[in-house]
């Protein structure tokens, strides 16, 4: 069924497809009949949970970052039965992102190229949404954990970074269960540099200060490239081990077109500069996740991202040493069914 609904909705731009989806769902969940239709269609029957960075988490498949950038589909994504959902990347300062378009599909490899630059609504608003969302939600069991994504703005000088990600961390502490870092995105100018080792320190210096003098201390995450050298994914996993982070997220997209197809890579040569994602990404996200599991004895728990659409798919990414998995092209080819399947899968 819906391969034949994708068939269709590959015929309109990425973007606007995604909007109108989300939105047609908000509309089906702001009815309780058809929510709990959804829900007895689609989210995972049994006892899944499983304790990670100090949360329950109700499974072990989430939605990874740049899904639900401003927290605005929680309800109809926990209908689908994500058991987390990492929202973001977010900013201190609302922003429009690069210019459209900005997402492209390359249906041929299963995968997408989006170069978006984290288009968001700003700090503020998003942490409002999210504290209406926790209030109402409190005192549920088994409820949907939250990820807060967080970046710098922009116009932000890369020295000044560290102040953006504290922002952030502050605004919405009270509100998300766990964080991720991102410096690993390709589309924000300069951004990877934040990679290196130095330049990590400072931002998780200031979040940890933070993190210590408030009453509940939230996870911190470090989100990754998998364009890093073994020499640099080497500087991470020492200082992810040095200063105690609380976890990796590996990876984000790739600015690598090898894996693709030939006809895949004329047409990535048209639409030029952006992240890929998506099946080309799956081996590499894997080699890097079994990497850092094997250099640290697996004392930095992981959550993979890249590559993932199926059941056999995450048994790699778990078997290879990462406790969580994330979805989020899977998702757009795969489509609700995606997290039943692969917990059924598991």
């Amino acid at each position: 069924m819906y391969q034949l609904l994708r068939s269709f909705l590959f015929l309109f731009d990425p973007e606007k497809v995604h909007h109108f989806s989300m939105k047609m769902l908000q509309v089906l969940c702001s009815m309780s009949f058809t929510k709990k239709m959804l829900e007895g269609m689609y989210r995972p029957k049994g006892n899944l949970s499983v304790q990670i960075f100090n949360n329950r988490f109700p499974n072990r498949v989430g939605l990874g970052a740049g899904f639900d950038k401003n927290a605005s589909h929680l309800q109809e994504l926990e209908a689908l039965g994500f058991g987390f959902v990492e929202i973001g990347t977010v900013t201190p300062l609302a922003q429009d992102g690069n210019p459209k378009p900005r997402l492209f599909r390359l249906p041929h490899d299963k995968a997408l190229i989006n170069r978006m630059g984290f288009n968001n609504d700003g700090v503020e608003i998003v942490a409002a949404r999210l504290k209406e969302w926790k209030e109402r939600n409190e005192k549920r069991t088994n409820r949907l954990i939250i990820g807060g994504n967080i970046g710098k703005n922009k116009i932000t000088p890369n020295e000044d970074a560290w102040k953006d990600y504290e922002s952030c961390f502050l605004a919405l502490h009270e509100w998300v269960d766990y964080f991720v870092v991102n410096v690993s995105s390709p589309n924000t100018p300069g951004l990877r540099e934040l990679q290196e080792k130095e330049a990590l320190r400072k931002i998780f210096a200031a979040l940890q200060i933070q993190n210590s003098k408030l009453k509940i201390q939230k996870p911190l995450l470090l989100k990754i490239a998998p364009d890093l050298s073994l020499e640099q994914i080497d500087d991470v996993i020492e200082l992810a081990l040095e200063i105690k982070l609380d976890g990796l997220v590996c990876c984000n997209t790739t600015i690598d077109r090898d894996k693709l197809s030939e006809a895949s890579k004329i047409k990535s040569e048209e639409i030029g500069a952006g992240g890929l994602s998506g099946l080309p990404a799956k081996k590499r996200s894997t080699e890097i996740i079994q990497y850092i599991f094997e250099r640290t004895n697996g004392s930095v728990p992981i959550i993979a991202s890249g590559g993932i659409f199926t059941a056999a798919d995450a048994k790699e990414k778990l078997n290879a040493g990462a406790a969580l998995v994330q979805v989020w092209t899977g998702f757009v080819y795969e489509g609700p069914a995606i997290v039943k399947n692969i917990c059924r899968g598991l």
